[in-house]
């Protein structure tokens, strides 16, 4: 993949599909994938367990049979715990990548808990622990043709600079990089894009209002509440400078993919046309992008 506007992808996330439970009114597969195809994405990532088949050749038929190609997918998983492996639930989830021509394993550290609205304090033999599992998956996943992530993620046990920080430099894998996620752990995703280029494998794009980032990281509302309150805007409408990030990634000669991602609470079924708009808005603001690097 080199032309930028082939490697915009989808993520049902911004449907309001997510794998929190109580989350919001959830759109069904068959609506947003053919929504996707409608505003001329040609990927998308998989969504949440349930979202789309659970077996693998039925995953895979189903994006086929509309047209769309796998990325991969968001697996969160609880790396820190020396009583677990995940390995047995990631080479679950790489089966249904395979099956699907899948190429990227976005891994979430996992607290555990359900939602991402707390996490516990993680101790040094818990980062031993989760360092040695992104090593140990990372090569897992390489065995299968899958390239494994790391995804800085609110509420998981890589959130903030620090968590970040002990990633990099206590692991090879590469890194997803979230740039609304990032922001609202207090991360600077224009630093972090230029100073650990090489790093980034994976990118998933999403505007944040920093005004409710910061809400968030005072502890005045929790992350749900700031998402339901519109914290995630479409690419170009908050405050996040996009075309730095882009440009520095296309200079360095980054071939990945780029998922659109507005993180959406719905209520109930909207009444008109509903979040396809956003998500319009976005492809447009990053085609103007890749037109500009």
């Amino acid at each position: 993949m080199t032309d930028l506007a082939a490697r915009i992808a989808g993520a049902p996330i911004s449907w309001g599909v997510c794998e929190v439970p109580g989350w919001g009114w959830q759109y069904d597969a068959e609506t947003v994938l053919a929504e996707m195809r409608a505003v001329g994405l040609a990927a998308t990532e998989f969504g949440p367990i349930g979202f789309l088949p659970d077996e693998p050749a039925d995953k895979a038929k189903t994006l086929a049979d509309v047209g769309l190609r796998a990325v991969g997918g968001f697996v969160p998983v609880v790396l820190h715990d020396p009583s677990y492996d995940p390995a047995l639930e990631v080479t679950a989830a790489l089966d249904g990548f395979v099956a699907a021509g899948a190429t990227t394993l976005v891994l979430a550290a996992a607290t555990g808990q359900e939602g991402y609205d707390d996490r516990p304090v993680l101790d040094d033999d818990g980062w031993g622990t989760l360092l040695a599992n992104l090593d140990k998956l990372s090569a897992l996943a390489a065995d299968r043709g899958v390239l494994a992530t790391i995804h800085p993620h609110v509420g998981t046990m890589v959130e903030n600079t620090d968590d970040v920080d002990r990633v990099l430099r206590g692991s090879s894998i590469g890194l997803t990089l979230d740039t609304g996620h990032l922001l609202i752990g207090g991360v600077d995703p224009v630093a972090l894009t230029l100073d650990h280029t090489a790093r980034i494998k994976h990118t998933h794009l999403k505007d944040v209002d920093a005004g409710w980032a910061a809400k968030v990281q005072a502890g005045e509302v929790t992350y749900t509440d700031a998402v339901r309150q519109g914290m995630y805007r479409p690419l170009g409408a908050g405050d996040i400078d996009l075309t730095a990030i882009v440009s520095t990634l296309e200079k360095a000669g980054y071939d990945g993919w780029y998922v659109l991602e507005q993180d959406t609470i719905l209520l109930d079924r909207p009444a008109d046309v509903g979040p396809v708009v956003d998500v319009r808005a976005s492809i447009a603001h990053l085609r103007g992008i890749a037109e500009a690097v």
